[in-house]
């Protein structure tokens, strides 16, 4: 695969006069972040954490095994909720809010999946707060005899490394942006995540970027109404992907190994 055709779908490609979003700043800095982190500590140590804490914690949850469940339910879908302290959009949020208490309160009311952000510079939250909120809600489902939600890192990942990163805190899942990541790379961490048991939920918003990640292989997608490099909103995207994948001939849904999450 040449560049053009790795990379066309990324947002300014081949535009040198495009200016660069608040998004490009994010992954920019994530870049940077994995650096210092894989300076400070191997990805063979991080296996080692990771498998310690499957041993005393479990494997990470089958997002579709979640999904399913939540089909079937009284609501006839799976509730996600997401616990951020702030975003560059909005500023501070709730900035000294306790993940472990408040990914609790999701889970008694019934939510399927915590997404829980992992990015310290603009979203203020870190791995431990994704550690809290595996170890908090597998300890009340435990004691209340329920399965817990899955839990998501939901960051901007570019490296298999922060694949890692995340089995090593207790994700059950992760997020991945087609809007951020070439092809290939996009593949190569849809590869890592399923090598370490994790099926990763997708995000697209638009139909290129649809069509990227059904030929990456992506089983969950996610569409996200707002362009994070433009911040438009688009109520009705959501309906016509998944209109768009009904026209591929593409099954989703409850009973389909194809998931389209709103």
């Amino acid at each position: 695969m040449d560049e053009s055709e790795d990379c066309g779908h990324l947002y300014g490609y081949g535009d040198p006069a495009t200016k660069r979003t608040r998004l490009q700043e994010i992954v920019d800095q994530r870049i940077k972040d994995v650096a210092e982190a894989k300076a400070s500590r191997s990805a063979a140590e991080l296996r080692e954490l990771a498998d310690a804490f499957f041993k005393e914690n479990g494997q990470p949850q089958s997002f579709f095994e979640c999904l399913n469940a939540g089909e079937s339910s009284p609501w006839d879908l799976a509730l996600a909720a997401e616990f951020k302290r702030a975003s560059p959009s909005k500023g501070d949020i709730n900035v000294d809010l306790d993940c472990a208490a408040q990914a609790l309160e999701y889970s008694k009311v019934g939510a399927s999946v915590l997404s829980v952000l992992t990015e310290p510079k603009w979203f203020k939250g870190s791995l431990h707060d994704l550690c809290e909120a595996r170890l908090s809600t597998q300890r009340w489902a435990k004691d209340c005899g329920r399965s817990r939600p899955v839990c998501l890192r939901k960051d901007f990942l570019v490296d298999e490394y922060q694949v890692l990163e995340a089995i090593a805190h207790g994700a059950d899942t992760a997020l991945l942006m087609v809007s951020i990541l070439p092809q290939t790379k996009l593949r190569a961490l849809l590869a890592c995540c399923r090598e370490h048991g994790m099926e990763p939920l997708v995000e697209v918003v638009n139909t290129q970027e649809l069509k990227v990640a059904l030929a990456a292989g992506a089983c969950i997608i996610g569409v996200n109404n707002r362009n994070l490099h433009t911040f438009e909103l688009d109520k009705g995207r959501t309906a016509q992907l998944a209109k768009e994948l009904s026209d591929l001939g593409v099954a989703y849904g409850p009973g389909a190994r194809m998931k389209l999450l709103a």
